[in-house]
């Protein structure tokens, strides 16, 4: 498909998610940092948890940019049964770190750009894949139900699935 025409497409589906994310109000805010926005939303209590818990709140505190795969608390509800609590455990701090800095990419990566990726590389130095079909955005297998949440240090594109790396 040409680079118009998938542009073209591009920006109708990321307004459809857009618009479908009224839920997200004022998400065009970027005087607070990724850590503060998305723990200023009760829908992502169980990734700042995480977050907390893997110790990376300073890391996306600071100056960035970065780029965050935001999983909503019901993407992680999808995992199997026992999964956060056990992710959450101070044993278990390594996976957890390689789960989430793999929600991560270094850099602002806005949905308009997603158009001329296939993939891209992550803070845990595995890829993922960045695919369009018709409306829908995915990366993995997660769509993007909300794109382009601004923060003072990077965007946050919300998915509605855990990704795990490999």
């Amino acid at each position: 498909m040409n680079l118009s025409i998938r542009s073209t497409i591009l920006t109708a589906a990321i307004g459809a998610v857009v618009m479908s994310g009224a839920a997200f109000a004022g998400h065009h805010e970027d005087k607070k940092n990724i850590v503060e926005t998305a723990a200023g939303n009760p829908d992502f209590s169980t990734l700042v948890a995480a977050v907390q818990a893997a110790g990376l709140v300073d890391t996306l505190s600071g100056e960035g940019p970065f780029t965050v795969f935001a999983p909503t608390n019901a993407a992680f509800e999808k995992l199997p049964a026992g999964t956060v609590d056990s992710l959450l455990l101070p044993e278990n701090r390594d996976q957890l770190v390689s789960v989430l800095t793999y929600h991560v990419v270094a850099g602002e990566v806005t949905a308009e750009q997603v158009v001329t990726l296939d993939s891209a590389t992550t803070v845990n130095g595995q890829d993922v894949t960045i695919s369009v079909d018709g409306e829908t955005v995915k990366i993995n297998d997660a769509t993007v139900t909300t794109a382009d949440i601004k923060a003072s240090n990077g965007v946050i594109h919300v998915i509605d699935t855990v990704i795990l790396p490999q």
